[in-house]
């Protein structure tokens, strides 16, 4: 069995990209994720691998784009507003099917905002920040062993699918430390033939994204959305908690999951039907999993450290059969377990 190390979210993360074989970073400080860049500046040279503390996030996905190309598994981390900064690059990883990594440790917003956690990134992950029809994967984890998990995770599916994908999580996460257990280096297992390596005896590969005739760019773009198709019917996932005898639901990722958790917990002591709902992939969305809890379940209650983002989702997801209530904090502050059962009455009474 592995040994438990106590480590934080950010580094865990870290450790976890370069056991999945992770061999290029490229990032730029800024709170709260500082951690991951640091920590690949020591760890990514003894991997055999290349760190570089790029001028500027544009700079750094750009990096990032450039090794993908060549077959090698890449991530770049930042926090709410360099992942704006990100934003071209990352349309550009979609639009020439480039795998890569894409981590967003949420900070408060709107603009610089401030250090503290906040989920405010949400519309920016799932509906594509950048332009064009696009998607990429939304991956939240809620422990430091997720963070881990979910990372090996996140390098497997971008390369399965040659896309973007993103891992999305808050500063709580980042920063706190619990411990986690590392799963056995994993090989990256799929052939990539399509990486521009040099001719060597074979025909020229082209990779672009600029399609100036319509016709062929609309193909091009069927087939990207075929593909998307696929990844909702394939790869949704969640955490169910008492769906089979719950009256109301709470909805919830990351953080604010785990207060949901303890909320949950405390009121089935007490005979309440309560229940919780932890979508793990953000996109694709788990709408299969809600469909089957609107059938029998009376009200949800959606959780987040924001002013209201997925429950747009949740609502579409359940096409508004059951009512969805919303309760959020904003600005760095954090859901408290006696607010959320207020909130639960208040919804009951």
């Amino acid at each position: 069995m592995a040994k438990k190390v106590l480590m934080c979210g950010n580094e865990a993360l870290a450790e976890a990209a370069i056991i999945a074989g992770c061999r290029f970073y490229a990032g730029y400080p800024i709170t709260p994720q500082n951690e991951i860049p640091a920590y690949m500046s020591k760890r990514m040279p003894e991997a055999g691998g290349v760190f570089i503390q790029s001028e500027s996030e544009l700079a750094a996905i750009n990096m990032v784009f450039g090794s993908s190309l060549t077959g090698a598994r890449a991530m770049t981390s930042s926090s709410s507003p360099g992942i704006s900064l990100k934003q071209e690059g990352i349309s550009y990883l979609a639009a020439c099917e480039l795998p890569a990594v894409i981590v967003n440790i949420m900070r408060g917003g709107p603009g610089l905002g401030n250090i503290a956690p906040s989920q405010s990134d949400y519309f920016q992950a799932v509906k594509g920040g950048g332009h064009g029809d696009y998607r990429q994967i939304v991956i939240a984890p809620a422990s430091v062993q997720e963070m881990a998990d979910l990372t090996m995770l996140s390098f497997d599916l971008a390369d399965k699918y040659r896309m973007p994908v993103m891992i999305l999580g808050d500063g709580i996460l980042g920063q706190m430390m619990e411990p986690v257990e590392f799963k056995a280096e994993t090989k990256p297992g799929i052939k990539k033939d399509w990486i521009l390596d040099g001719c060597k005896g074979r025909k020229p590969r082209i990779i672009k994204s600029l399609i100036l005739n319509e016709s062929e760019l609309e193909k091009f773009n069927l087939k990207l959305q075929k593909r998307y198709k696929e990844i909702k019917d394939k790869e949704q996932r969640c955490e169910v908690l008492y769906g089979d005898d719950s009256d109301i639901m709470l909805v919830a990722y990351g953080t604010p999951s785990r207060i949901c958790r303890s909320v949950v917990e405390k009121l089935r002591k007490k005979g309440k039907k309560v229940g919780m709902i932890r979508p793990i992939t953000l996109w694709p969305f788990p709408e299969d999993a809600f469909k089957k809890l609107a059938k029998k379940i009376k009200s949800f209650l959606v959780v987040e450290m924001s002013c209201g983002q997925m429950i747009e989702d949740v609502k579409l997801a359940i096409d508004c059969a059951r009512p969805a209530h919303f309760y959020g904090r904003t600005g760095g502050e954090i859901p408290g377990e006696d607010d959320i059962i207020k909130e639960i009455e208040n919804i009951n009474g």
